[in-house]
């Protein structure tokens, strides 16, 4: 017999409505639908209170299989979370830009390294688009830490693209303008990210 039929048949003999159940395992009955439903298992925290509340052990619960389909789920579920913090946080890091003197300013015959607000001889087309980067990588990185936890599965699948592209379009901009320190310094985080998607497979 599956988890959802099992579930089923014991929150009826312990005489709980789905609503009733989802109070006392602190989840909706929304959730509780989903489960009984077959189209999801819950995580180890709420079996242990589902086992509590229905008198029973998580053998009962769960077959082997299921317990293992269960296990797979959590530990892709903490790796996305750790995956997103990481990437939120190395996005963020651009902001580093602002302060860090990477920036070359020609001077005559001479370059003088700068952060970006003490550029004086670039163009304003320059600045602005930079400034354009910095802003968008660096809201999208605190965007990426706010829903590190969440469940929508739309966000997690653009998530990652998008941080990456934000990223290649940054230092495909920075290589044109020939702005090598920079470059080197948004290629390294683009490297970082890279590195995680590999481990990820």
């Amino acid at each position: 017999m599956e988890f959802n039929e099992k579930l089923q048949l014991l929150r009826a003999k312990a005489g709980l409505t789905q609503e009733q159940l989802g109070e006392r395992l602190f989840v909706s009955r929304v959730t509780v639908s989903k489960w009984e439903s077959g189209r999801g298992y819950p995580n180890i925290e709420s079996l242990r209170f589902m086992a509590r509340v229905l008198s029973v052990s998580i053998d009962d619960l769960l077959s082997g299989d299921e317990l293992v389909v269960l296990a797979e789920n959590q530990v892709a579920e903490s790796s996305r979370g750790v995956r997103s913090l990481v990437f939120g946080v190395i996005d963020v890091m651009i902001v580093l830009l602002l302060v860090l003197p990477l920036f070359g300013d020609h001077l005559g015959d001479r370059i003088r390294f700068v952060a970006l607000p003490g550029l004086t001889k670039a163009s304003p087309h320059f600045v602005s688009v930079s400034n354009m980067f910095i802003i968008a990588i660096a809201l999208f990185g605190v965007l990426e830490l706010a829903m590190q936890n969440s469940r929508n599965t739309i966000w997690h699948r653009l998530e990652l693209p998008v941080s990456s592209c934000l990223s290649v379009l940054a230092v495909l901009f920075f290589i044109m303008t020939r702005q090598p320190y920079v470059s080197s310094f948004m290629l390294g985080l683009l490297l970082l990210k890279g590195i995680l998607l590999i481990k990820r497979r």
